[in-house]
């Protein structure tokens, strides 16, 4: 099936690590021009060479961004859009969290999670729509959780944050959707990345052990319907359907989760 993205311009937020990296590896081989807005540069040039052996050309590009901050972001955009021409696509998956119990918690981790995951993503959606709605289309995904559908242990800031990515991006699918702009929301399971090379030296992945032991990965599974953790390639799959205007150019303003069944919420 043509998922309609040969010469589309698709803009990846977070590309280079787990998730982010999948989903720029997986348009490129739809033949997408892709930017990988990292704000490890080393790591989303090498993702970068990789996505253009995927598409036998100078398709993807690599971006030093850091998205908390508005002028690196509309920066990112400029270059974009003088390399490209449109940006029909946003996906917003830069993210970070470390899992402690709140209470345990202190201002300046809550301070970095908003940043990074809601404010990241109200800079990067402010920016792109600039651009979108003069152009009368586009598509923006955001990376959200199923923390954010449910309360989650040791993810009270993360899953706080993620819930009021779901609203904003239900928000910004009504506001816009005149535009011709569609609006929605993944939320992966725990998906964990399958080998060094899929993270960046700054990735929370870095060190997996500390975040997540393989006994508790083991007891994880067991607690999803499908019995398995979810890999970076499920997230990016549903995210390549759901931008396309060519098989869900009529779903917007929704919250899909990806996670084995984990989270059911109607």
């Amino acid at each position: 099936m043509d998922l309609g993205y040969k010469g589309k311009t698709v803009v990846v937020t977070g590309g280079g690590s787990n998730i982010g990296r999948a989903i720029s590896l997986a348009f490129a081989g739809e033949g997408a021009n892709v930017v990988i807005a990292d704000i490890d540069l080393a790591q989303a040039e090498s993702v970068a060479e990789k996505a253009n052996s995927l598409n036998a050309g100078d398709k993807t590009i690599a971006v030093k961004c850091d998205v908390t901050n508005l002028d690196e972001v509309q920066a990112m955009f400029k270059q974009a859009s003088t390399k490209f021409g449109q940006i029909n696509v946003l996906v917003n998956s830069a993210g970070w969290d470390k899992l402690m119990l709140f209470t345990d918690t202190t201002p300046d981790f809550w301070n970095k999670v908003i940043n990074i995951n809601y404010v990241g993503v109200l800079n990067c959606c402010k920016t792109a729509l600039d651009y979108m709605i003069e152009q009368k289309s586009g598509a923006i995904l955001s990376i959200s959780s199923d923390a954010g559908r449910q309360g989650e242990f040791r993810e009270a800031v993360y899953g706080g944050v993620k819930a009021a990515i779901n609203s904003f991006m239900k928000s910004i699918a009504r506001e816009n959707g005149r535009y011709g702009i569609r609006a929605n929301s993944v939320c992966p399971g725990i998906t964990v990345p399958l080998g060094e090379g899929e993270i960046g030296a700054q990735s929370m992945w870095k060190d997996t052990a500390s975040t997540f032991t393989p006994e508790q990965l083991q007891k994880v599974a067991k607690a999803v319907p499908l019995r398995k953790i979810g890999t970076p390639q499920d997230t990016a799959n549903t995210v390549c359907f759901l931008a396309s205007d060519a098989v869900a150019g009529h779903i917007t303003g929704q919250v899909l989760s990806v996670s084995g069944g984990y989270s059911m919420v109607g």
